[in-house]
């Protein structure tokens, strides 16, 4: 039913009365019954289907069946879905499958992605392809290729992958900056492994703080395990984004879904085509919030900026003239709004160039020039089946879904730590907290942990009945998560 401005209708109404007494009659009903706006009907997506469809593949992933089979047949690293959710865990019972050699291999999981360029490169997520010893891209004609993996970044959660096919019909890359909040957008993918499903809904919000280098969009657009890589699609059928995170309790659909923006997945899309690898800038700084309270203290104004916390001995903030306690505002020009800016727009620099920086120091700000240099790149992880057993979790850790093993001493020296736990598994309580395999808990319970040994004693001496801080380190990056058991 139209809907009706009701101002207009009274000043309708007292018009006609007007009328009635100056002229002796009365206006047309047709004159008085016109809505003040055409009401928009619903969108229509079938021509978007029938023009960005052929674009959309499936990706399947192989690996090599080995003995890290827990006895229930679920391979550890299928976790990945309690964690992220595009690697579902096959949920056939063991005894109804036909026993494997151990140099087999199986299904391991399934994923999205889309058609990049004519000549076949393959845009989907990092975690869809990681750890995979065969990549399968199946095309909505049923034509199928074995993919090689171009080079894969697990900081933006992107990967680029080649078949050998010409002619193919790849997508059409969208603005982001035109996205706006309440427009319509549709999203492609293979949801729990149902090629070519098509889901709709709005753009929920813009630059969603979820990540270290990424300002992601939030939409309601119905988004599943299965949906990983997928593309994001405006109404006028241009790629805007890359599905890649739920919010979700479950590891279902709960109204809130992430997609990488695609200008971001561009950039990153174009260094891992020219060299399989994402290259970063870093300065050498740990940086905090900075909060209303302490703004006004020291005569910043309004909250913004970085605030320095710490300053690496020898690096190129160091070299600066940086201090702890500075506030980062601007950082080549552009302003630090928020803490969550300063690294992106520093990541986003190549390594090797001069840039100016701007701090604010004991009530003045200054200009400070500086060198970028280059974050080390991620180690790919040890695969779980080089260990000869699983690590055991305590009932408390399992209580949070956490299970750890020690570091070694070649890893300390590298990651410059003198002590910690490397994360195994984290699921359920520890994964809805945002932890992951290979991240490194330094601390729980504002408890230093050294090894597994002091690690146990600290959680089991943590009030379970509240949010168990944990401080864990990822990359060159520390930061902290809260976990709360039982929720």
């Amino acid at each position: 039913m139209p809907k009706f401005d009701g101002n207009v209708l009274r000043s309708v109404a007292f018009a006609c009365m007007f009328a009635g007494v100056a002229g002796g009659g009365l206006l047309p009903q047709a004159a008085i019954a016109q809505p003040a706006a055409a009401v928009r009907g619903l969108p229509d997506f079938t021509d978007l289907v029938d023009q960005v469809g052929p674009s959309v593949v499936n990706i399947r992933t192989v690996e090599k069946a080995s003995s890290r089979a827990s006895a229930n047949g679920m391979d550890e690293e299928m976790l990945e879905f309690f964690r992220r959710f595009g690697v579902p865990i096959p949920n056939a019972p063991r005894q109804q499958r036909p026993q494997r050699p151990q140099d087999d291999e199986q299904p391991r999981g399934v994923g999205s992605g889309f058609i990049l360029t004519a000549d076949g490169f393959v845009m989907t997520n990092a975690h869809v392809v990681d750890g995979a010893d065969e990549v399968i891209v199946t095309l909505t004609d049923k034509r199928e290729f074995k993919a090689k993996i171009i080079g894969a970044d697990k900081r933006t959660d992107l990967a680029v992958v080649k078949i050998e096919a010409t002619g193919l019909p790849a997508v059409k890359v969208g603005d982001v900056g035109r996205l706006r909040v309440g427009e319509w957008v549709m999203a492609i993918g293979s949801p729990f492994g149902l090629e070519n499903t098509v889901t709709a809904g709005i753009v929920s919000a813009k630059q969603r703080d979820t990540g270290d280098y990424l300002p992601f969009i939030q939409t309601d657009v119905a988004i599943n395990p299965g949906n990983s890589g997928g593309p994001l699609i405006n109404m006028r059928g241009e790629v805007v984004g890359i599905n890649s995170q739920i919010y979700s309790r479950s590891g279902g659909f709960m109204g809130i879904s992430f997609a990488i923006p695609m200008d971001e997945a561009i950039r990153v899309s174009e260094q891992l085509r020219a060299s399989g690898r994402v290259t970063r800038g870093r300065i050498g700084v740990q940086i905090g919030q900075v909060t209303k309270e302490v703004a006004e203290s020291i005569g910043l104004g309004k909250a913004q900026g970085a605030l320095v916390t710490g300053v690496e001995a020898g690096s190129p903030a160091d070299k600066a003239g940086v201090e702890a306690g500075d506030i980062i505002t601007r950082f080549d020009g552009k302003s630090i709004e928020k803490v969550a800016d300063l690294p992106r727009l520093v990541g986003n620099t190549k390594p090797g160039s001069k840039s100016t920086m701007t701090v604010f120091r004991r009530g003045a700000s200054r200009d400070l020039g500086i060198t970028i240099a280059e974050i080390e790149p991620d180690k790919p992880a040890a695969k779980t089946a080089e260990r000869e057993e699983k690590p055991k979790a305590s009932a408390a850790a399992q209580q949070m879904g956490l299970a750890v093993t020690e570091l070694s001493d070649a890893q300390k020296k590298e990651l410059k730590i003198k002590g910690g736990v490397l994360v195994a598994t984290a699921t359920e309580a520890a994964a809805r907290a945002g932890l992951r395999e290979g991240d490194v808990i330094l601390a729980i319970a504002n408890t230093e942990v050294s090894g597994v040994k002091e690690f146990e004693a600290a959680l089991t001496k943590a009030d379970k009945s509240k949010a168990i801080n944990v401080l864990y380190r990822r990359g060159d990056w520390a930061q902290y998560a809260l976990i709360r058991p039982g929720r």
